[in-house]
């Protein structure tokens, strides 16, 4: 089967291997997908670049996280899932080296991934696919979706009607954010650095952004966010940015708001107070990703609400590497997808 590899040391695309992987058959308890669609999150460019966590690949590792399919086949014991079901996987797996309820571990890293054509999981390591949604749409939700799933809904208090949600950037997480808060009945401000994408953003009907904000044009965007509220404040910050924007993020939480932090794309370390959070009684919330009852909780919503991801683009399995490319270029909104 064919397989794309991140060699041991790897730092860059560049360093990436398609290889041809054996096939395997199910152990009991496991069950053995076929791989329809995998797609990107930002950890995937840390991890092939060597810096997730700031530890370099050590061994021959299939890249990314999320992934959807069919079941080929199951083993023993398997009560859950039958050959034809459409599944998609979850962040967090057990390898399927060890006992069932051996340690877990993230797919990706450093367990091998999505971008194979069959893999082999425990089968408490799959979710059902919503709906109607295409393979395509399913392989976004198991990071990006869980996660912002579990920052709006599950840490703190969750979103309800009237509320209001600031949103950095247009990635997946953010976008997923987006359309859970609008479905949810809450107000949704986004920031980008690009007003085309802010309009794109706003354009995309009853789960559209409200408001938008260029932070390259304003970079004292907290105070366009009060501005935009009444000097109020938003009820919940989706925080992906890390320690370069998260002063700003406290400023814009309301009294009782809360902050969910998630990412880390403008470092890990700062010369930063958090009294602006005890003057309001805030609260900061880290997240990563999610459990599995969150994500069965998020299908159920997504299916009630007729959500689909928003798929910026969809690559073959030949130029997964161009999906990497546009990915590190900054140029999309929601999720970038390899087709198999």
């Amino acid at each position: 089967m064919r397989a794309y590899v991140l060699p041991p040391g790897c730092t860059s695309i560049a360093d990436v291997r398609r290889v041809e992987r054996p096939d395997r058959d199910p152990r009991p308890g496991q069950v053995l997908v076929r791989i329809r669609a995998a797609s990107l999150n930002r950890r995937d460019q840390a991890v092939v670049a060597g810096t997730y966590f700031g530890r370099p690949i050590t061994s021959d590792t299939i890249p990314l996280s999320d992934g959807a399919g069919d079941v080929i086949a199951v083993g023993d014991g398997v009560t859950r899932f039958k050959p034809g079901d459409r599944v998609a996987a979850t962040f967090f797996q057990t390898s399927v080296e060890g006992p069932p309820l051996g340690e877990r571990g993230s797919l990706g890293s450093p367990l091998d991934g999505t971008l194979v054509e069959r893999m082999l999981v425990y089968e408490d390591g799959l979710v059902p696919i919503p709906g109607d949604l295409s393979f395509e749409e399913a392989a976004c939700l198991p990071c990006a979706g869980v996660t912002a799933w579990n920052a709006l809904m599950v840490a703190g208090r969750p979103i309800k009607p009237g509320d209001t949600v600031l949103v950095l950037g247009t990635g997946g997480v953010s976008m997923f954010a987006l359309q859970f808060a609008r479905a949810a009945g809450a107000r949704v401000i986004a920031t980008s650095s690009s007003d085309e994408k802010l309009e794109r953003v706003k354009a995309l009907g009853a789960l559209g952004a409200s408001d938008g904000v260029n932070y390259a044009r304003t970079p004292d965007w907290h105070k366009e966010v009060l501005k935009l509220t009444g000097g109020r404040g938003v009820d919940c910050v989706v925080e992906v940015g890390g320690v370069g924007t998260l002063e700003r993020s406290f400023e814009s939480t309301a009294a009782g708001g809360k902050i969910t932090l998630i990412g880390v794309l403008t470092g890990r370390s700062a010369d930063l107070s958090p009294y602006a959070l005890m003057w309001k009684e805030a609260s900061l919330h880290g997240i990563r990703v999610g459990t599995t009852d969150m994500f069965e909780q998020m299908n159920r919503a997504i299916e009630a609400n007729r959500i689909r991801p928003i798929i910026d683009r969809t690559f073959p399995f030949d130029e997964a590497m161009a999906a990497y490319q546009h990915q590190a270029s900054g140029t999309f909104i929601g999720k970038i997808v390899v087709r198999l």
